[in-house]
């Protein structure tokens, strides 16, 4: 098979509706866009101090440290797979995927 790397996890981040008291939001999509047809695991994100005014599921996306967010609580997102939460804050986090895993 082939080997997966982070540069297989794709995160688009976009402005959506504000929350009532006009804290801005963004939506995150992070998906799975490797061909190698295997499912990437431990997806590490840096991630600042990430957080958030509205709550976000933690098994889906939380910060464990300082600029290290887990996603989808370490588990595998399969081939084309993708998750998505909002988030509401100031400003919009930087989000760069730092390491996974391979299947």
């Amino acid at each position: 098979g082939t080997a997966c790397s982070k540069e297989d996890i794709v995160i688009y981040q976009g402005a959506t509706a504000p929350l009532p008291n006009g804290i801005p939001s963004f939506s995150v999509e992070i998906q799975n866009v490797g061909v190698s047809g295997c499912g990437i695991a431990d997806i590490h994100v840096s991630c600042g101090w990430f957080s958030s005014a509205r709550l976000v599921n933690p098994t889906v996306f939380r910060r464990l440290y300082y600029d290290d967010c887990l996603v989808n609580n370490g588990q595998p997102l399969g081939p084309t797979a993708s998750l998505n939460f909002e988030y509401s804050n100031s400003f919009r986090y930087p989000l760069s995927v730092s390491s996974v895993s391979c299947c």
